[in-house]
């Protein structure tokens, strides 16, 4: 039987336990190392007064699975970084490396002798290896949940202080990747304690402002409501997250530096002079003496050698001209902790940011906001993921199980599952299709896992109350296609629902069954009211739908808070009674339809469509115009940004008004359901475009379930498809949205658009 499952609304501290000091930090302030190693900022290489200092930064950036799935990821590329970073930095103590996935550095790990580990622990302990964010993957900012984002970070946190202790803490958030940066995400780095956070993409038109302004690091208010607990200084970085041009000592580029001099191509003065002129120009855009350059990419330093040695003599030779031709420039190798650090000894007033980063471009017509909704299965599927793991932890914390029964290790499974899907090229959708299934095969397996420890939680917690427990316990994870074995196959069963909150609910209920008569009672006995409705047609055309269900039995649950409710369902009869409800067809010919309990009114006018929508209790009444409809995505090259293509990043149309599939004519087909607990109305606008449309008894809200797909491809024409709604409300250009599901924001509109006397928003 399904669970309902309700997400729990929390939040939690970094386990390392450090909340709030996010601008004025020192080295007293952290816990003491009990050992004679030095790490954090205790741990930097030394800077020179009076000189422009460049903080060196040697880096890979890891994506937890994208054009190759993660497990291709690190058999292919990310062993071999770690296998030879680790004795380049070891043999050179001015030598740093920080690394961020710990998806990928636990797995390495776990393969390793104490030998190796012993190594790595020293060098952590000594700050020449540091964990910058330090969370199982770097998570998308758009399309993420905040608890989420939380549980994924705790993941790495976890991993990082049991295996290293307080050495590894990370204090600086890297964030070099996503594709524009929410407000609530520097909140939430706030709060777990980060000193800092550095990113690498923002609006090039941003950036230029920025950069002309010298406001490229700010301190960054993410909450209205938290104050100073949820600042966070904020650096932008100057070349993205790669190094500057023509120092790049990889797999996929080389230019070494060549410095025998008895050698034809020796190259140092041009290397020399070419970094000084980088140096000076992003000199001038920044406010202090201190710079920093990332020094590296993409699954770089698979040969750390290449890229060390070339660093090592960059180094050399522009440090050497402080004497000989009197340079102010000096090179450290550094980390971005200890370059944050210089900057708050500079004793700095920061320009502050109140809003978020959203959207980004990296050029005209190069707006990244496809990927919002590119594979929308795929964040639906992990969305109601994350809801089910809260459930599953809850339980096993209520039920406290032991290592005997299915708790920590089968949680921990979902736990790593939806930590490396909250990756930026994950649950964002821009991953490769192969990579796609591999994360949603990765989710399925851990709700497989969390589903044991659930079953085992509500063996123990029933058997509290003094109940036997008779019954095998099963799940219905197909209900988004109204398909269950149990409910079809079974005359009677019980249904469990498990509430979360803290607060109880009333919810509800849909079941898949078969046509019959249908009693159902709760814990007390006492019967409760039940309808049934066809499953809608669309839903029995899906070709994956293997079910002999063609009704739903629809009732309403009311669950506890923190607790859960059982109800005992049987079938009767084999021939439906009065509780089925009355379906026909739409006089789609005639006056306007209306459906309404005694808080909402919907009509439907008479071609179809939603109309107008009443607040009964206020009063209040809106005309609406929806319509589904589709841009057809311009196709490009993507040599110039004239001829930048629409994707699964970036949403570029061909037109401003998008096509229709009714263009104000008729609805295609029309019926609706009445009956005393739903009325619902089911539309079809073309063969892969469908909506239903609910108001179930003393609801405060309508429910509207639109189904779209397979989209044709055989016009070789990619679609964007929409669902539109347009009101007469008068908002001036203002709007809200939520930042990863905590606190909302509030947006202006540049220019409003006006279509048949409709504000669109």
């Amino acid at each position: 039987m399904e669970t309902l499952m309700f997400v729990l609304v929390g939040l939690i501290a970094s386990q390392f336990g450090v909340m709030g000091k996010t601008l004025v930090f020192s080295s007293d302030q952290r816990e003491s190392v009990p050992d004679d190693d030095t790490c954090g900022y205790e741990s930097c290489n030394p800077v020179k007064e009076g000189m422009i200092n460049v903080h060196v930064v040697p880096h890979t950036h890891d994506d937890v699975g994208w054009i190759m799935t993660v497990d291709q990821y690190y058999y292919q590329r990310v062993q071999y970084i770690l296998d030879t970073v680790i004795p380049q930095i070891q043999m050179d103590p001015t030598r740093r490396f920080i690394y961020v996935e710990i998806a990928f550095f636990k797995r390495w790990w776990d393969e390793q002798d104490d030998t190796i580990r012993h190594i790595v622990k020293g060098l952590v302990n000594q700050g020449r290896l540091e964990f910058i964010l330090g969370a199982w993957s770097m998570n998308d900012e758009a399309s993420t949940h905040y608890n989420a984002i939380i549980d994924q970070h705790t993941l790495g946190f976890r991993f990082l202080r049991e295996t290293f202790g307080e050495c590894a803490r990370p204090r600086v958030a890297w964030q070099i990747d996503p594709f524009g940066h929410s407000r609530e995400q520097a909140s939430l780095f706030a709060q777990m304690g980060y000193d800092g956070l550095f990113f690498g993409r923002l609006d090039y038109q941003d950036k230029d402002y920025r950069v002309n302004a010298s406001t490229m690091e700010m301190v960054w208010e993410g909450s209205d409501d938290l104050g100073i607990s949820s600042s966070l200084f904020t650096g932008a970085l100057y070349d993205g997250y790669g190094p500057p041009p023509g120092i790049c000592f990889a797999y996929d580029c080389s230019d070494p530096v060549m410095d025998d001099e008895s050698l034809h191509d020796y190259n140092v003065p041009q290397k020399v002079n070419q970094f000084l002129k980088d140096v000076a120009d992003q000199a001038k855009h920044y406010a202090t003496d201190h710079l920093i350059m990332t020094m590296g990419s993409d699954f770089q330093y698979t040969d750390a050698l290449t890229w060390y040695k070339n660093l090592d003599k960059i180094i050399k030779y522009v440090n050497q001209q402080q004497t000989l031709n009197n340079t102010k420039v000096n090179l450290l190798y550094s980390t971005p902790s200890c370059y944050l650090k210089q900057l708050n000894l500079a004793n700095k007033t920061w320009t502050t940011k109140s809003d978020d980063f959203f959207p980004y471009a990296h050029r005209a017509h190069s707006f990244w906001t496809g990927y919002f909704t590119s594979r929308a299965a795929l964040k639906g599927y992990v969305r109601r993921t994350n809801n089910f793991l809260q459930v599953c932890k809850q339980m096993d914390a209520l039920a406290q199980l032991d290592d005997s029964q299915h708790s920590s290790v089968s949680v921990e499974v979902l736990k790593e599952a939806m930590g490396v899907a909250q990756h930026h090229d994950g649950v964002s959708g821009t991953e490769k299709q192969v990579v796609a299934y591999d994360y949603a095969e990765r989710l399925a397996n851990g709700v497989n896992e969390c589903r044991k420890t659930i079953n085992d939680a509500y063996k123990k917690l029933i058997s509290k109350s003094g109940t036997d427990v008779p019954f095998d316990q099963h799940y219905c994870g197909l209900l988004n296609i109204s398909m269950c074995d149990v409910t079809e196959n079974n005359k009677q069963f019980v249904m469990l629902a498990y509430n979360p909150l803290g607060r109880h609910v009333t919810r509800w209920v849909r079941l898949p069954v078969v046509a019959g008569t249908y009693n159902v009672t709760d814990s007390d006995g006492m019967s409760v009211a039940t309808q049934l409705l066809p499953v809608s047609a669309r839903t029995m055309s899906i070709p994956e739908r293997k079910s002999k269900a063609t009704l739903e039995l629809v009732f309403s649950v009311t669950i506890p808070a923190l607790g859960f409710a059982s109800y005992f369902v049987q079938m009767t009869g084999d021939v439906p009674d009065q509780n089925l409800s009355e379906f026909r067809e739409l006089d789609i010919t005639g006056a306007d339809t209306v459906l309404k309990n005694k808080h909402i009114s919907l009509t439907f006018d008479d071609a179809g469509h939603l109309s107008a929508m009443e607040n009964l209790d206020s009063q209040v009444s809106v005309e609406l115009k929806q319509e589904f409809a589709y841009y057809t995505g311009f196709i490009g090259n993507n040599s110039k940004p004239e001829f930048q293509a629409s994707g699964a990043y970036i949403f570029r149309p061909n037109e401003m008004e998008p096509h229709t599939f009714n263009s104000g004519t008729s609805v295609k087909h029309t019926r609706i359901a009445q009956g005393p607990l739903v009325q619902e109305v089911e539309q079809r606008f073309s063969p892969w475009v469908s909506q239903v449309i609910r108001l179930y008894e003393d609801a405060e809200y309508a429910e509207l379930e639109w189904t779209v797909g397979p989209i044709p491809i055989d016009d070789k024409v990619g679609k964007e498809v929409v669902n539109r709604i347009q009101t007469d409300m008068m908002t001036d250009r203002t709007f809200y949205t939520d930042a990863n599901g905590r606190q909302i924001l509030k947006r202006m509109r540049e220019v409003s658009l006006r279509f048949e006397g409709f504000t669109v928003l």
